[in-house]
């Protein structure tokens, strides 16, 4: 099969869709792969360390689109890629179709075969291909947001560590998934008081023995987090249902109500934001006011590292690229456990029930497709 790898042209993203080792799994295996010229220098990764596994250079994006039969990227088409979507192709990538509805639509008209990353099963219902990301918008969250708490950034000037005798920063965390217990572990290690909120009383069992209670776990009641949220300095929002449009926790009444240069950072942003008024940012311009509090929104956080970001997604993502290409498709999915749950389109149609609620388009569960 031939394999295409462009570059990726969201804003300040700086990763790639394969590390060199990635490419050496695929040739060994037979396949052709083709990487845009200079798609990995952003992850320091040269265009040699790509010939010497076995890799061609294109020269353009056009040309790795329409010469590929499987495309493996990072982060969903972009409006200016829509046009380079070729019938029948596979695309292997996140999607977060659920809060793109443009994106949905360029999908089904040109027959692409999309599979999510983001939706991708694994043992006991994880998300193996999201987790890694995940992990990586988690440990950023704190960092983002302590940056943006300092005064000379427009925020209130707590530091999250506090100093002896000066109370710590107050950091709220809504959801403890994967993302949100990283989030809540780099706060506490700042120094941070942290608690995370769940409705899962066994992931909160987990999170208060991991941390050995360093880090408090509260239910999340609606007027339990809008009491936490009046009171926090920081607030992360990690909720995650996935493959369908985040649940809005905090809205604009409780934004109001919170502390002056109060920080919120919702990683949730890829599948709409779990805040009321969230919308997506860029790196370029990350941060906006709702009354008297700074949002972080960046729907693509972990480019930020890119180094670290796309060694770890590959890592996770090629034993499920190697299959793909090996048997297709149709096969792949019926022979690797929770790849078919990752089927977002294909001929034309839309085989994730979350995203068609979500976006008010007909679709069937992905399993129909075999």
């Amino acid at each position: 099969m031939k394999v295409g790898i462009p570059s990726e042209i969201k804003n300040n993203e700086f990763r790639v869709g394969i590390t060199p080792a990635g490419v050496k799994d695929l040739v060994t295996n037979g396949h052709e792969v083709q990487v845009q010229v200079g798609a990995g220098l952003g992850s320091g990764i040269p265009d040699e360390a790509y010939i010497a596994q076995g890799a061609k250079m294109i020269p353009t994006a056009e040309e790795v689109w329409k010469s590929s039969e499987m495309i493996i990227k990072v982060k969903e088409p972009i409006a200016k890629e829509y046009d380079l979507l070729q019938d029948g192709q596979l695309l292997f990538t996140y999607l977060h179709l659920a809060a793109d509805k443009p994106q949905t639509e360029a999908l089904l008209s040109h027959n692409v075969t999309s599979i999510a990353y983001e939706t991708v099963l694994g043992p006991n219902n994880s998300l193996p291909l999201l987790a890694p990301m995940s992990e990586i918008a988690g440990r950023l969250a704190p960092q983002v947001g302590s940056h943006f708490l300092l005064k000379a950034n427009g925020g209130s000037g707590v530091l999250l560590g506090g100093g002896s005798g000066v109370r710590r920063g107050k950091v709220v965390v809504l959801g403890g998934g994967v993302a949100g217990f990283f989030a809540a572990r780099v706060a506490n290690g700042m120094g941070g008081d942290v608690t995370v909120f769940d409705v899962n009383p066994k992931r909160m069992q987990y999170i208060d023995e991991v941390t050995l209670g360093q880090v408090r776990t509260l239910f999340s009641s609606a007027l339990a987090v809008e009491e936490a949220v009046a009171e926090a300095d920081l607030v992360v929002g990690a909720v995650l249902i996935p493959g369908a449009a985040a649940p809005k926790l905090v809205t604009n009444e409780m934004v109001k109500n919170m502390k002056p240069g109060s920080v919120l950072v919702d990683i949730a942003i890829d599948q709409g934001g779990c805040f009321e008024d969230s919308h997506a940012t860029t790196h370029d311009d990350p941060v906006f006011k709702v009354h008297n509090s700074t949002i972080y929104a960046v729907a693509n956080m972990p480019g930020a590292v890119p180094y670290t970001s796309t060694y770890a997604l590959t890592n996770a993502t090629m034993r499920y690229a190697v299959a793909l290409a090996n048997k297709g498709w149709k096969e792949a999915c019926k022979s690797v456990p929770g790849l078919i749950d990752g089927l977002a389109t294909h001929g034309g149609k839309l085989y994730s029930p979350p995203v068609g609620e979500a976006l008010g388009i007909d679709a069937v569960a992905p399993q129909e497709a075999l």
